[in-house]
């Protein structure tokens, strides 16, 4: 399978192509920086600049996961173009790019995050559940995934995957959190009390090589382990896991002063649940917070 990768050379697309590659699918990745796509996603991977470069040659699944990480840094005017256009604006390409094919590919997973929900306090959230907030973040995620779903008029399977709080050994949110941890500096963040939906990287790319393989898989699915948990467990556990207390909250006040808007990322969350995947007969290797960071750290 030829397989167009956006987003390849990041934290979940560089596991993918390692994943697909022993797979032996035949794998491009869309990106900015070409020349590094073989460094970072292996020698057999191929780094574009444009799409054009791939002609009229066959591809049979897009994986769109590009966008600028969206708790880098505040969330300034400028910040806010750059989060919208990495997302929308390169959806936008992709989509009037796969119009011009003749021969289109079968399949798009398009990348979201639990964020699309809001901040949603207590309620327990399937995909049938409807966002209760339109801070900034949830307007992102909806805007990206009405992009995406124009690929359906297309006649394509269209995939969107709503990740929560990825687990990994190299990037992402948790290796913000373990200087602090380690240095026993950790805590909860405002009243602990928000749900974080987590997933461990090996879930995450296991689900969207399964949700590429089934042929009637279509809409969204939230991509987050079956048990979230609040902040105050998420810490304790981390602490736990690294042999360090947990004994310096975050007070809220101090979040919005340093972070403006941006501090609701982290003190809002969503109670999700991966009702889908699990009713279409994905298991998780990972199920308990424990476990996944004792893996992930390598602390077994």
């Amino acid at each position: 399978m030829h397989i167009l990768l956006t987003g390849g050379t990041g934290l979940i697309g560089r596991q993918l192509c390692k994943s697909w590659r022993a797979q032996g699918h035949q794998l491009t990745v869309w990106s900015r920086r070409p020349n590094e796509v073989a460094t970072l996603c292996g020698e057999s991977v191929r780094g574009i600049a444009t799409l054009e470069e791939l002609g009229g040659e066959p591809v049979d699944a897009v994986i769109n996961l590009a966008g600028a990480p969206i708790a880098d840094r505040p969330w300034t005017r400028k910040r806010k173009t750059l989060l919208w256009e990495s997302r929308i604006g390169l959806t936008e390409q992709l989509i009037a790019w796969l119009e011009r094919r003749e021969k289109r590919p079968s399949v798009l997973i398009s990348g979201s995050a639990v964020g699309w929900y809001g901040d949603c306090g207590e309620r327990e959230l399937s995909e049938n559940a409807l966002p209760v907030a339109l801070d900034f973040a949830s307007r992102l995620c909806d805007a990206w995934e009405e992009t995406a779903q124009r690929a359906e008029a297309l006649g394509m399977r269209v995939v969107l995957v709503r990740t929560g709080l990825v687990l990994a050994p190299d990037g992402g949110f948790l290796q913000r959190l373990l200087l602090p941890f380690k240095l026993g500096l950790g805590g909860r963040i405002g009243s602990g009390r928000q749900w974080m939906p987590w997933i461990h990287v090996q879930d995450q790319i296991a689900l969207i090589d399964f949700l590429l393989n089934q042929a009637h898989a279509q809409g969204p699915y939230n991509a987050c382990a079956p048990n979230p948990v609040r902040n105050v467990e998420f810490a304790k556990t981390l602490a736990g896991v690294l042999h360090r207390p947990a004994f310096m909250p975050l007070p809220a006040l101090a979040l919005k002063a340093l972070l403006g808007e941006m501090s609701l990322l982290l003190l809002g969350g969503q109670r999700a649940h991966p009702v889908r995947l699990q009713e279409a007969g994905f298991t998780f290797r990972f199920t308990d917070l424990n476990a996944a960071l004792n893996d992930v750290l390598g602390r077994h």
